[in-house]
């Protein structure tokens, strides 16, 4: 048995708050707005996981009207949400992500993203994909407003 999960999230540039993503930080680049600490890729992977087991999305398990997840840190809650898979029998199979950004520049973080992830999730590091990609300066994305995710899982039943 296995069951498949999409997320997408999206986070407007702005704030004092550092840019982080999918748990890595980019020193000296804009934040993003955001009730947590705005890690738009993590949301997007709890969105998918949640989505595979039936279980609403991020805004249901931890909404951004509890001061109790204000300047969360995403990891915790991808690990929270990674509890939640485990407990319904489930294991990941594999999660792809694909970031839309025109900025910032993506290459060199992507392994490290990688990592991260895949940690968290108990996955094996080639379980986990990060992809990047802009939108040519096409809409709020090309005008560096903010960025966007999506991310796919597969979850296998353990």
């Amino acid at each position: 048995m296995f069951r498949i999960g999409h997320g997408y999230d999206v986070h407007k540039f702005g704030g004092d708050k550092p840019l982080i993503l999918g748990g890595v930080e980019f020193v000296n680049e804009q934040g993003l707005l955001a009730h947590s600490d705005g890690d738009v890729v993590l949301h997007a992977a709890c969105d998918a996981l949640l989505g595979a087991i039936a279980k609403g999305d991020i805004g249901h398990h931890f909404p951004d009207t509890d001061k109790a997840y204000e300047n969360a840190d995403s990891k915790d809650l991808l690990a929270k949400v990674m509890e939640q898979v485990t407990e319904h029998g489930y294991r990941l199979g594999n999660l792809d992500v694909t970031i839309v950004a025109q900025t910032p520049k993506m290459a060199s973080k992507i392994e490290g993203m990688r990592g991260v992830i895949s940690a968290i999730c108990d996955a094996d590091f080639d379980q986990v994909n990060v992809k990047a990609t802009t939108t040519e300066k096409l809409g709020y994305i090309g005008r560096k407003e903010g960025i966007a995710v999506h991310a796919v899982c597969l979850l296998l039943q353990n």
